[in-house]
């Protein structure tokens, strides 16, 4: 199977929303969660990228305190902002490798957006370049989680401008039942310009998630030498919007 199998002639489908329950945080201390032994190793697996700028990032000024004490109960981040104030373009993709050999990559950038009902059963589904509220998902496919063998979800930079430090980032995994799994992109990096955030891989037959959250000074090439994928990689772009 070619590297870019999969990745063109993808159906509309409608997709399981799943995941309303109660979140479980993954940190450095609690790092991995089975999605097998939850019950939640079927149906398709949502992956929702959303960010918000830091405040700080705008040098706002903080409101008295004395006279709108109620602002003391607000977050430092901003609720919405317009594409003037914007100019980080965080992107969600992943590295996968199938039980037959075959690897790849899903990610809006160079259009590979993937395939759910065939090889490599993975979606990625628009392109939020402003940080919207909704943000950027991915579909996973677990109904065919014997072809999986493990999946590198990854946040990276687009414009190469390095600024993981000017954002508040958070990866959420939706599963077609039970608790949604979240995953914080708080650390200081300054200079990062990709992040690792969780691998999804196939143990035995038990699908695990753990939390990896290794930022990079690279982009994906350096995410695929650090994970040992071995793929091949050029200067790719995006299309304007």
């Amino acid at each position: 199977m070619g590297f870019f199998d999969g990745l063109l002639g993808a159906r509309a489908v409608d997709f399981d929303s799943g995941g309303t329950g109660n979140a479980i945080e993954l940190t450095k201390r609690h790092q991995t969660v089975s999605l097998s032994k939850q019950g939640a190793a079927t149906g398709h697996l949502r992956v929702n990228l959303t960010w918000r700028m830091r405040s700080s990032d705008f040098g706002m000024r903080r409101p008295s305190l004395l006279r709108h004490p109620l602002k003391a109960l607000k977050p430092p981040e901003i609720q919405g902002h317009g594409q003037s104030m914007v100019n980080v373009d965080l992107d969600l993709g992943c590295l996968y490798e199938l039980t037959d050999g075959t690897k790849g990559v899903v990610q809006p950038l160079g259009d590979y957006l993937g395939d759910v009902n065939a090889a490599p059963y993975i979606k990625i589904s628009g392109d939020d370049r402003f940080g919207s509220g909704s943000g950027e998902t991915m579909y996973i496919n677990l109904d065919h989680r014997e072809s999986i063998k493990r999946v590198l979800v990854f946040v990276y930079i687009y414009d190469q401008t390095p600024a993981f430090d000017r954002t508040h980032a958070i990866v959420t995994l939706y599963p077609s039942s039970g608790p949604r799994l979240e995953i914080s992109l708080d650390e200081r990096h300054p200079q990062a310009r990709s992040c690792a955030v969780l691998l999804i891989e196939n143990v035995k037959g038990e699908l695990m998630v753990r939390r990896e959250v290794k930022f990079v000074y690279g982009f994906q090439a350096e995410l695929d030498r650090l994970y040992g994928w071995g793929l091949q990689w050029g200067r790719g772009y995006k299309t304007k919007a």
